[in-house]
């Protein structure tokens, strides 16, 4: 398929994860090999041990930016928040030039920290950031301009990414949104298989990034 990026799991979730990951890295020579990881330090290592066999290796770290989940999943301040991904992205840049950053929960995160955080993870190194709708919130037409309103607002050489979810059946036309707006890699599933079922499977997405013009759209499976 010429998938372009394998985000072959998450290695410090198990010990079959890690395994899973590092024969992936060492068979696959074509494509990206990456690693999920938390904004913590012994996540992104153990990333980095699990992809160190790949011809091309990214790591992919991530941390929540949405008020509801800094306030209650991670009891942090946005400042923390910040100092945290900026950390995290500083060291797996010690493994890896290639390092993607996610906000999770951007769905229903504010647009000025948005801004603020991603702003921070570029200056700290991070070349692709990831924008997921963690909990299948947003509608098509809310994505596009969320993604429109970042991509104008960057530079034109960080890569925008989307993470869809699929809970309203929406992830496909979200996608699709995206990549009208500016979006040049969308995360997906083969064959349902991946971290979440609820992600939409590659074949939707397929047939129609043929019809889309203007530049490369990476294809990133989970």
């Amino acid at each position: 398929l010429k998938v372009d990026i394998i985000e072959a799991g998450f290695a410090a979730a198990s010990p079959g994860d890690f395994e899973a990951i590092n024969n992936i890295a060492k068979e696959v020579s074509e494509s990206t090999i990456c690693s999920l990881a938390r904004a913590v330090e012994k996540d992104i290592k153990a990333a980095a041990e699990a992809i160190a066999p790949a011809k091309l290796k990214r790591i992919h770290t991530f941390i929540a930016t949405s008020p509801i989940h800094m306030e209650y999943k991670l009891r942090m301040s946005p400042d923390e928040v910040i100092k945290r991904a900026v950390e995290s992205v500083k060291y797996a840049k010690t493994f890896t030039d290639d390092v993607e950053f996610s906000c999770e929960d951007a769905g229903r995160s504010e647009m000025s920290f948005l801004k603020e955080i991603i702003s921070a993870v570029i200056e700290a190194g991070a070349k692709t950031i990831n924008i997921p709708d963690t909990v299948g919130y947003r509608f098509p037409h809310e994505m596009g301009e969320m993604i429109k309103e970042l991509v104008d607002y960057f530079p034109k050489d960080i890569t925008f990414s989307v993470h869809c979810h699929n809970d309203l059946g929406l992830a496909t036309a979200n996608s699709l949104y995206s990549v009208l707006n500016g979006a040049r890699q969308v995360e997906c599933t083969i064959n349902g298989l991946g971290v979440q079922l609820v992600v939409f499977d590659f074949a939707f997405l397929g047939g129609s990034l043929g019809s889309v013009e203007g530049e490369k759209i990476v294809r990133a499976c989970n």
